[in-house]
């Protein structure tokens, strides 16, 4: 379950389908397939199959269409040109682009698969085709943090929200959370920290600022990792994730802008491995003995015994006891009691004191 070391007041968790996200919940995964299936339907449906064979909690795809979503003129990133990609988002997109009849079958096969869908819209004209097809929750790019038609469109749709928070400072945070809390939305909200550089490299992904969202935000926080590492999901655990999200492929070789940074299914799988691990390794974060504790505890213990054999009627003196193990008697500290007491019973050298043993 996840727990927060530097946590303050517990934060209400979210329902995403038949799941509670948040404190003391299981970690809830997200297999981000994005636009890694290259245009394929059958490639997004097997993408499907994979993620939930592996035991992610939810797929992710993206719905767009290009040149609604950018101009002829819009340059692709670096990385995107990486390989002798497009030099403009239009052509780079719009081979990635599914059909409403491509997003029916897949949601079709989550259903099968008993895997939550997601998508991530860019466009209300997107979520409007989204919400057609009732997904478990609404994931808001971090591009769109300050895109208000957008965020004011999917506050309607009264779907849980996870939002990515890329690229932004405190203040854009800011304002995109007190902008869906006046929309009415704020309880259905997660918000996931993320790095927007692809790949993320270690010195940059600053996990610390997991717990920073949820607690400057009092919303159940979790991480959108970008990074190529497959340790990374089970760290974000234990600076106090609720989500994770990453991205996957069937195959790193593959032509598409986000393969480059995607874990293949094995690393999926041990990635997702790691996470579970992580979050059953942190515990409930009680102070307390463990019932795995017990036994090394009774026979590590000391308990008060005599040092030497002491006859009844004997006033004891500190020379006279020792503290031995194992544990079970009398703790060490009980000697200072029981320095000058008189003995009722004979001791045996290495037996117990017992307090009724004792005048």
């Amino acid at each position: 379950m996840n727990t927060t070391v530097e946590s303050h007041a517990r934060v209400s968790p979210v329902g995403i389908g038949k799941r509670s996200v948040g404190d003391g919940e299981t970690v809830y995964v997200i297999a981000e397939a994005g636009v890694n299936h290259d245009g394929s339907v059958e490639t997004a449906l097997r993408m499907v199959e994979v993620a939930a064979e592996l035991g992610a909690d939810a797929v992710k795809f993206q719905m767009f269409t290009a040149s609604e979503l950018a101009t002829s003129t819009s340059p692709t990133a670096n990385y995107q040109r990486a390989g002798g990609g497009p030099a403009t988002q239009v052509e780079l997109l719009r081979p990635l682009e599914l059909s409403d009849r491509d997003f029916a079958a897949i949601t079709d096969r989550c259903r099968s698969g008993g895997i939550d869908f997601l998508a991530t819209p860019f466009a209300v004209a997107d979520l409007g085709r989204l919400d057609d097809l009732a997904p478990s929750a609404i994931k808001l790019a971090s591009t769109d943090l300050d895109n208000v038609p957008l965020q004011e469109a999917a506050a309607e749709t009264g779907l849980p929200l996870i939002v990515s928070t890329g690229a932004a400072d405190e203040l854009e945070v800011a304002a995109a959370v007190g902008r869906l809390d006046r929309l009415g939305a704020l309880d259905r909200v997660i918000l996931l920290h993320c790095v927007s550089s692809y790949p993320t490299r270690w010195a940059d992904a600053n996990l610390r600022a997991i717990v920073t969202l949820r607690n400057r935000f009092d919303r159940p926080s979790g991480y959108s990792d970008h990074t190529t590492a497959l340790e990374t999901g089970a760290l974000a655990v234990a600076a106090g994730a609720c989500v994770v999200e990453k991205h996957f492929t069937l195959d790193r070789r593959s032509s598409g802008p986000d393969h480059a940074m995607s874990l293949e299914p094995n690393e999926l799988g041990r990635y997702i491995q790691a996470i579970r691990r992580a979050e059953t390794a942190l515990g409930s974060g009680l102070l307390a003995c463990s019932p795995a504790e017990v036994e090394v505890r009774m026979v590590s213990r000391r308990s008060v015994v005599a040092r030497i054999p002491i006859e009844a009627g004997t006033v004891l003196t500190g020379s006279m006891l020792a503290a031995k193990r194992p544990g079970g008697g009398l703790e060490p500290a009980a000697i200072e009691q029981l320095i000058g007491r008189r003995l009722r019973a004979s001791l045996a050298l290495d037996q117990r004191v017992r307090w009724d043993m004792v005048e």
